[in-house]
């Protein structure tokens, strides 16, 4: 062996040797781990950018500043929501009651009762309704979107939020930086002109080589109106969702509104995505107007959760709740690809004799996550799982309900990048009518699905089931 070739060869020891111990002081899963140990040894230019570009040190620097300005905000915001009304102590179900201790220890809302809630399965129905409370605002109006597009719906806001900040009222819309790429100066000019305010969540640069794969995201949906009126549910701000304009290929999507002192917690979380994108904090008292009005509807949590926490509450919420649901378990989800933890959770409820039920778009927009997703089918379905691919139209809903007391309306799908790599919210409803009004609408949505069949999976290509579990295999990522 020639001196250059044992030379190399200590070389690259030495380089994997020193990888493997940074990366393994990170403390990231196992798999992890080894799976960014390897690529960093076995392509060390590529693996090392790619490393720093969305590798868990990226995430760590990013963290820390996002926790300072989550501090700030909930210190400013903590007088307003002391002692707030409405607070729900305990419930008699002791599994719920054990679900509102899981967020609140986690950092996350109290239990509070609002004074209204409203469900949304139509994006038309959907748009009239935030529209009209912000034409209703006063005060301020809080966006934030991971897609906001300068379509016909986006143009119609863009207006409606000009005039509103024409006529005095505070405007400030956040928009993901990779999500709403599309949204140009030319477009946008009209609300900086109007007196609105417009910010980028976390600019990346190069983002557009692998836009499916750049992790710390808002994938959060968020309107709050004079911090009275809050929406939060799976639309995007897009003619996708809208039946009027795209007709029978509309996106079918599950929203909420919600009326009075929970919407304060989606207030939080938007000061706190918009200091950590602005560096600025706007502070107003009226953000957090007192509450005078009786609260008398269904108890509602807000839990939010990001790579910048490191409890996951959104994912231990979905956990637990199957992992003790008694009688019934309905997912919705338009990207399923869980952790070994969610799987075993689905599993088990169903051998447990629980109706576990799964409903999954026939056709994903991303073919890799589609892929991985039904590699995940004969495991579930031979436990008892019932799996339901609906569609077309795209399915794009993120619900969830277990037994008849817990109803869930978020932006989280059921995969990692939700659970850990993205900033997402939930408002967990603790109320029978609204979880047989979420479960109503589920069957409804069945009606358009077909069961998935195992016998009918058997009949599937080699090339068809290799490609499956390839996908699989890129699981973390997705």
């Amino acid at each position: 062996m020639s001196d250059f070739m044992i030379l190399l060869t200590i070389g690259e020891t030495i380089w994997v040797v020193a990888l493997a111990v940074w990366i393994i002081l990170e403390r990231r899963s196992p798999a992890a781990t080894l799976a960014w140990i390897f690529a960093l040894a076995f392509v060390p230019l590529v693996g090392i950018g790619i490393y720093w570009l969305i590798g868990p040190r990226r995430l760590t620097r990013k963290r820390r500043r996002y926790k300072l300005a989550r501090s700030r905000v909930r210190e400013a915001a903590a007088a307003s929501r002391a002692a707030p009304p409405g607070r729900v102590e305990s419930s008699e179900d002791a599994g719920v009651r054990q679900l509102m201790q899981l967020i609140e220890r986690s950092g996350e809302a109290p239990p509070l009762r609002c004074r209204s809630l409203e469900l949304f399965s139509s994006g038309d129905a959907y748009f009239a309704s935030v529209e009209k409370a912000m034409a209703e605002a006063r005060h301020h109006i809080h966006l934030e979107f991971y897609i906001f597009l300068p379509d016909r719906i986006g143009t119609r806001w863009r207006d409606l939020l000009c005039q509103k900040a024409r006529d005095g009222v505070q405007v400030r819309l956040l928009v993901d930086a990779i999500g709403s790429d599309r949204l140009g100066r030319r477009f946008l000019r009209p609300l900086e002109e109007s007196g609105a305010e417009v910010a980028r969540f976390n600019r990346i640069t190069l983002a557009r080589l692998w836009p499916s794969l750049i992790n710390f995201r808002t994938h959060r949906k968020i309107v709050v109106c004079d911090g009275r009126v809050g929406f939060t549910g799976g639309s995007n701000v897009c003619e996708w969702h809208s039946e009027a304009i795209a007709g029978p290929k509309a996106w079918r999507d599950t929203n909420v509104r919600i009326e009075g002192v929970p919407v304060l917690w989606l207030q939080t979380v938007f000061l706190e995505d918009w200091l950590f994108a602005t560096g600025k904090a706007p502070a107003d008292e009226a953000f957090f107007p007192a509450e005078r009005i009786p609260a008398n509807g269904p108890c509602v949590q807000i839990a939010a959760s990001g790579p910048d926490h490191d409890l996951y509450a959104i994912h231990k919420f979905y956990f637990s709740a199957i992992a003790a649901a008694q009688r019934r378990v309905f997912a919705t989800t338009p990207y399923f690809v869980p952790d070994e933890s969610i799987f075993a959770a689905l599993v088990g409820a169903a051998l447990r004799g629980v109706d576990v039920r799964l409903l999954v778009p026939k056709h994903g927009d991303h073919r890799l996550v589609a892929a991985a997703a039904r590699s995940y089918y004969d495991d579930l379905a031979r436990a008892g799982v019932a799996i339901y691919e609906y569609g077309p139209p795209m399915l794009h809903a993120k619900t969830l309900v277990v037994d008849h007391q817990v109803a869930v309306i978020g932006t989280a799908n059921i995969d990692n990048r939700s659970f850990r790599l993205n900033f997402e919210i939930m408002a967990a409803v603790y109320d029978q009518d609204t979880a047989n009004r979420l479960a109503a609408l589920f069957e409804l949505d069945l009606a358009k699905a077909t069961r998935y069949s195992l016998r009918e999976a058997r009949k599937a290509p080699f090339r068809v089931r290799m490609a499956e579990s390839t996908a699989r295999l890129f699981s973390p990522l997705l």
